[in-house]
């Protein structure tokens, strides 16, 4: 059972592993998954100290909750004392009465009785009454401020002390895992998990705890002062509420339901828009900009209906919750007036007190849950995280257990061993394995790929442990030694090493703590790369970049010796330690590895046999055995599987010629220096592709370490530069709104509908001030009759405004919804048309790659209608509010008006400050985190190099210590959000205490009546929420003028290569003659770079040309002169005798027909596919079929089920890589081209398809003119013209008779395959 609880995680975090074990495990597994974190668990690694301050914050919490409905009992008190003074005066009018002894009598001395025989109490001082109430408004605004400060502080203390401690143990135990643990993780996952998943923690423990704690507080007390109030009451209130929860729940639903839907939608068009963005080349070789246009905008509408409905939908419900709120006021104070007049159950004061009270409590329980959604999104990620804690590594690095022996002689042995990886248990990789390798020989291993040699190398190294079987070193099973001592003993130089982002000088030293500085140049001297690193500027201390990256292959891999020498390990592992490097550089480190062997145990895996001739004892693998044992010679006698490996090799190398072509002698630093722009993905993408083929002859060209040095450090400043400028220029500018309403001038009656809504909506609240004031002043009306008939008007007012508001909210969402999809619409196809109409050179910048785009035709458009559409709204609204607010207090009393206006800035400040505090420390601790960010991204993605190096605790420790500083500031941030929160708490408070002492005294002085100070008061608090909620639109409309900008500078970008059908010289008579005169050409991404330097070459009209060259020297970018995807810097192209840059370039592409290395197909059918080659008409299916046939592509569409009805899948996927290039053929010969282009049309496949495919191609280029470039020679001997290029420019030319007798540079390629230098 322990096996499964260790596992489980395995099968918890990843759904696609098939499960493993028995069926009672399984049932095990199942339960764990199902139980979740439970929140109080999320505590898990709170101290004592902790939990105290979060009891004390949460009792703060709950104080701070009940300050709210306390001021309703003073407010409650202070609107009876206004009644009870608006009553006296009334009565006080009459001449004949004055008051004696806080009663009225008449001024006959005998007491005034009313109607019901009650006497009329008076002698209300109003001025002093009003300084008691606002003493109790200061009060309870002090306490507020030192509660809500504590509440904040603490929670937010405690929770970045917690997730500190998470953050460290989580790392630690991942740095502890074995590696089959990582085998089944992904390292992006990892990473996301330690930022993301813990900040998801961090928000379900921290302030969020203390205000959903606040509010549910409040929502209790709210309801204990209604009920205090009068029960009656509150009870009907209670019964309306649930109507306005379900509307809200609905409403939520029905928005999330149709948010998915609508992205859905949009999806389809996202990936259309990426599909093309990624194949522009193609698709600008075909002139199909105008289809794809259309083919996005067609996936657009379905998003654009979705939109319109989500807007519809929202107005309906917020229309009707308005609705139901407004009619809920009208019953509340109808049947409240009936108890205070009729049954005089209730003062004016205690209806107040009920009826904020229950809306207050409703209000705050509809806050309170969008905490909850931190606490289980925090919960959820908790489990992932926990689980991972809790997990035990099978294979400890960490642990202390295990022998260390005293004496290491280096015997290694494998016994019966079978294995398989942890991520693949269905594939066999060891079966079965038995093998002897002796102390002090070198032993190697070889096979094909996937038979288990690295396999058993990383089972010495202990990475993962054998299913059956044993390893076992001098005797002893390498499970009962010492972890961390056994991989001491161990050197591994790796066929990709990896490198750490730091200097050279600190990567040899990760081999073994505490060197020596001449240790360390002893090591760099046995492993050959003294020399070269001397010859680098800052020599040791040159940086080496992100993974190695500033380094060529060789000179990583001379690294990687040298930290494996520094170790002086007992047993060195050579896993194809030489296959990235080119004959002289492998040469040198071969000799530095054939020093280091000696008395060492040593295995050595290699693909290119050469390297282990003289190897001690050879060990001959295929599926996971070891077949056969010997020294060179006997293996060859016994004509077994190294005799195969090693003929093939040898008959191989008579065909390596396209090999050592293919190899990139400037290889070197085109991937190096590309790595500066694009992360290493592409190089090493390529260098792994070629490691695994057999073997070939790289070039690392030394003489040029130098050169490269100085040229990347110059390339770097170059870079940056230009990079910088034009960051600057994208920031700087904001587009002005006229233009972005421009785009949505077609839909003006919408737009002018939807602010007619808004407005209405706008002056809603304002009128609901009026009318709550009234209702009060009804109160102290004398004539019951015309109290009752007041009070009824009023409810019938608040119907009225019900229904009105229900229409205005529905043509608000409506309108701005509709206006707003369609400009979204427009927006995304005008800018894809805009992108589509750039220069090939634009989207080499890495900035426009095709996930940019995408991702910017994404989101920018609907930011940008985020600042027009429903936003427009919200300010019509907010502004109207504002607006009627200020004309309603200014006309009933512009002085209190003008006392009440001193606090809205206070009001207003606070809530603005909140928002740019919490902003201002997110990005601070995101910029502290990018720090720990790097060191774990860097651990965790290299980690079998540190697992190999026991560098475990090294990366601990600096992960530890690039955590203070987010810490420190996570500390700092809770003192001042916490005062931020009090301050714009206790605001209001204030503003209350001022307004209503002064409206006391308004009230006797000047005889205000009261209900006007209430009035006034009212409307300018409604129209402070109302302006912090225009203030709380600003960040978006910001964030729309930059993306709007951003858009706008695309579409006002001027392409360099026009595309556009009118542009440049058409002729008849296209005949295909093609010459580059002097033509210099770099890269715009690369301009230090010199791609072309002074090519010259011509061909005639039906002629085939053929460019040779190894990669790098520009046969490729001729091509993509000669389609027009650039233009050359100097000289020109010409073709039949025209200027390609004065040519129109639908024109002369519409003359050329492409097949390239890899093709690229669209996801759709064969036959649209084929159809794409010509997208000014067209293509019916004769023609489609007939070109089929000559790209021999027919028979073989035939045998599909859906014959030319087959979906090829996301970039034909679902095909062959030989059945993709005769698609390709077919497509290009329906172009019906004058000029074909061939780039290695036929490289990637294997020879029976080649040859099918070569016959398609010679048919095709029958009386064409063709340019062809290739690899493997034989395929171009026929070739009219022969090109040899080097650097850019042709060395010689002729056909391939005359070059051979000429004994140059192409006989040379011919008969040795030697790279071209």
């Amino acid at each position: 059972m322990k096996e499964s609880k260790q596992h489980a995680p395995f099968d918890a975090d990843n759904k696609d592993t098939p499960v493993r074990y028995d069926m009672k495990k399984e049932d095990d597994t199942k339960k764990e998954n199902k139980l979740s974190v439970g929140y109080f668990q999320l505590f898990r690694f709170a101290t004592w100290g902790d939990k105290l301050m979060m009891v004390v914050g949460s009792l703060c919490a709950l104080i701070h909750g009940s300050a709210s409905p306390l001021m309703l009992l003073v407010y409650s008190i202070m609107t009876n004392t206004f009644v009870a003074y608006e009553l006296e005066v009334q009565e006080l009018k009459d001449p004949n009465k004055t008051c004696i002894n806080s009663t009225i009598h008449w001024t006959n001395g005998s007491i005034h009785e009313a109607a019901d025989n009650s006497t009329v109490s008076c002698g209300v001082d109003i001025e002093a009454q009003m300084t008691m109430f606002a003493y109790y408004y200061v009060g309870i605004g002090l306490g507020v401020l030192i509660v809500s400060y504590f509440q904040i502080a603490f929670w937010v203390l405690t929770a970045s002390r917690q997730t500190q401690r998470i953050r460290k143990t989580y790392f630690r135990k991942v740095m502890q895992m074995e590696i089959g643990w990582f085998d089944c993780n992904s390292v992006g996952e990892l990473n996301t998990r330690i930022s993301d998943d813990i900040n998801k923690i961090n928000n379900a423990i921290a302030d969020q705890v203390s205000i959903f704690i606040e509010r549910v507080s409040t929502f209790v007390f709210g309801f204990m002062v209604g009920f205090i109030g009068g029960w009656k009451l509150t009870l009907v209130v209670i019964a309306v509420s649930p109507l306005i929860g379900i509307a809200a729940g609905l409403m939520a639903m029905a928005v999330s339901r149709l948010t998915g839907r609508a992205l859905t939608a949009y999806a389809k068009a996202g990936a259309v828009a990426d599909e093309v963005l990624s194949s522009i080349r193609t698709v600008a070789a075909f002139g199909g900009e105008e289809k794809e246009a259309e083919r996005y905008d067609k996936n657009l509408i379905e998003a654009q209906n979705w939109g319109v409905k989500k807007g519809s939908i929202i107005g309906v419900f917020q229309g009707y919750l308005w609705c139901i709120i407004f009619l809920c006021y009208a019953l509340a104070f109808w049947y409240g007036s009936k108890l205070v007049i009729d049954t005089k159950e209730l003062t004016p004061g205690g209806l107040i007190q009920i009826f904020f009270g229950v809306l207050m409590a409703a209000m705050n329980l509809g806050q309170a849950s969008p905490c909850l959604e931190a606490f289980a999104s925090g919960r959820a990620a908790a489990k992932i995280i926990f689980e991972t804690i809790d997990r035990e590594p099978e294979i400890n690095c960490f642990s202390e257990n295990g022998h260390k022996l005293d004496r290491v002689k280096g015997d290694l042995e494998f016994r019966n061993v079978t294995f398989f990886y942890p991520s693949r248990p269905d594939v066999k990789i060891l079966d079965n394995l038995s093998i002897q390798i002796k102390a002090g020989e070198t032993t190697a291993f070889v096979g094909s790929s996937g038979s288990g040699k690295s396999t058993a190398i990383q089972l010495i190294q202990r990475f993962y442990d054998p299913k059956e079987g044993t390893v076992s070193l001098d005797g002893h099973d390498i499970r009962t030694l010492n972890i961390q001592w056994l991989r001491s003993l161990i050197g591994i130089v790796e066929q990709e090493p990896v490198l750490f982002a730091t200097t050279i000088a600190e990567n040899i030293q990760y081999g073994r703590p505490g060197v020596t500085m001449e240790e360390i140049i002893q090591a760099a001297k046995d492993a050959n790369a003294y020399n070269f690193i001397m010859t680098l500027p800052q020599t040791f201390d040159t940086l080496v970049g992100e993974g190695g990256g500033q380094m060529s292959g060789g000179q990583k891999q001379r690294i990687a010796i040298a930290r494996a020498l520094i170790r002086n390990p007992k047993i060195l592992l050579l896993d194809m330690a030489t296959s990235a490097l080119d004959n002289e550089s492998e040469a040198v480190v071969q000799e530095a590895l054939d020093n280091v062997r000696a008395g060492r145990t040593t295995i050595s895996i290699a693909h290119r046999l050469s390297t282990i001739r003289n190897a001690d004892v050879i060990a001959g693998f295929e599926h996971g055995r070891a077949v056969e044992k010997g020294t060179h010679t006997e293996l060859m006698e016994k004509q077994g599987v190294y005799f195969t490996l090693v003929t093939l090799q040898n008959q191989g190398l008579s065909n390596t010629i396209k090999d050592a072509i293919s190899e990139p002698i400037e290889d070197d630093f085109d991937p190096k220096v590309e790595s500066f722009r694009r992360g290493s993905c592409r190089s090493s993408k390529r260098n792994s592709v070629r490691l695994r083929s057999q073997s070939k002859l790289s070039s690392d060209f030394v003489p040029d370490a130098v050169s490269r040095s100085l040229m990347i450090s110059s390339n770097l400043q170059i870079m940056p530069e230009n990079m910088a400028e034009d960051d600057a220029e994208e920031n700087k500018e904001s587009a002005p709104v006229a233009r972005i309403l421009k785009y949505n001038r077609p839909e003006w009656p919408y737009m002018l509908l939807g602010s007619l809504g808004a407005a209405v909506n706008g002056s809603v609240n304002p009128i609901y001030a009026v009318l709550f004031s009234q209702i009060l002043g009804t109160f102290s009306i004398q004539n019951l009759d015309k109290q009752r008939e007041e009070i009824n008007g009023i409810c019938v007012l608040f119907c009225i405004v019900a229904v009105i508001s229900f229409f205005s909210q529905f043509l608000q969402g409506y309108a701005f919804a509709k206006s707003g999809e369609l400009l979204t619409r427009r927006l995304r196809k005008v800018g894809f048309q805009a992108m589509l109409k750039q220069e090939i050179g634009w989207f080499d910048d890495p900035r426009n790659s095709p996930g940019a785009l995408t991702t910017r035709l994404a989101t920018d458009a609907s930011v940008v209608q985020g600042a027009t559409g429903s936003q427009i709204g919200m300010i019509v609204n907010s502004l109207t509010s504002i607006g009627v607010s200020f004309i309603i207090a200014f006309y009933f009393s512009w002085k209190l008006t003008l006392v009440i206006m001193c606090f809205l800035p206070l009001i207003g400040l606070s809530g603005v400050f909140q928002a740019k505090m919490l902003t201002g420390f997110a990005n601070e601790d995101k910029k502290s985190m990018e720090a720990a960010g790097r060191v774990s991204s860097e651990a965790l993605g290299n980690i079998r190099t540190i697992a190999g190096l026991a560098k475990e605790h090294s990366f601990v420790e600096s992960y530890e210590q690039k955590l203070e500083l987010p810490y420190k500031s996570a500390k700092n941030r809770a003192n001042i959000y916490g005062l931020c929160f009090g301050f714009a708490q206790c605001v209001i408070f204030m503003a209350y205490a001022a307004s209503f002492r002064y409206g006391g005294y308004l009230v006797r002085a000047e005889k205000l009546p009261y209900m006007l100070v209430f009035r006034v008061i009212s409307a300018i608090v409604i129209s402070g929420t109302a302006l912090g909620r225009a203030s709380s639109f600003t960040p978006d409309y910001a964030k729309a003028k930059i993306a709007a900008a951003q858009f706008f500078k695309l579409l006002d970008r001027v392409p360099k290569i026009s595309i556009s059908h009118t542009d440049g010289q058409k002729w008849e008579m296209f005949k295909g003659e093609i010459e580059f005169r002097n033509c210099k050409f770099t890269y715009p991404t690369r301009p230090d770079i010199q791609v072309l330097s002074g090519l010259v070459v011509s061909v005639k009209p039906g002629q085939t040309l053929a460019f040779v060259g190894s990669s790098g020297c520009g046969k490729s970018t001729s091509v993509q002169l000669l389609e027009r995807f650039y233009d050359p810097d100097e000289g020109q192209v010409l073709i039949d005798g025209h200027q390609s840059r004065a040519v129109n370039v639908p024109f002369l592409r519409s003359q050329i027909g492409i097949v390239s290395q890899e093709p690229i197909l669209f996801d759709c059918s064969i036959a649209e596919n084929i159809q794409y080659g010509d997208n000014t008409r067209v293509v019916d299916m004769e023609e489609v079929v007939e070109a089929a046939k000559k790209a021999h592509l027919h028979d073989f569409v035939m045998s599909l089920p859906d014959k030319y009805e087959t979906q090829v899948g996301a970039q034909g996927s679902q095909l062959s890589r030989g059945q993709k290039q005769r698609i390709a053929i077919a497509r290009a010969i329906v172009r019906n081209p004058r000029i074909l282009l061939l780039d290695e049309a036929t490289s990637a496949l294997d020879t029976e398809s080649e040859q099918t495919v070569q016959s398609a191609l010679d048919e095709a280029r029958k009386g064409r003119t063709c340019i062809v470039i290739a690899h493997r020679l034989s395929t171009i001997q026929t070739a009219d013209i022969i090109a040899v290029m080097s650097q850019g420019a042709v060395i010689e030319q002729g056909t391939h008779d005359q070059l051979m007798a000429k004994k140059g540079a192409y006989y040379k390629l011919v008969t040795t395959g030697a790279p071209i230098s």
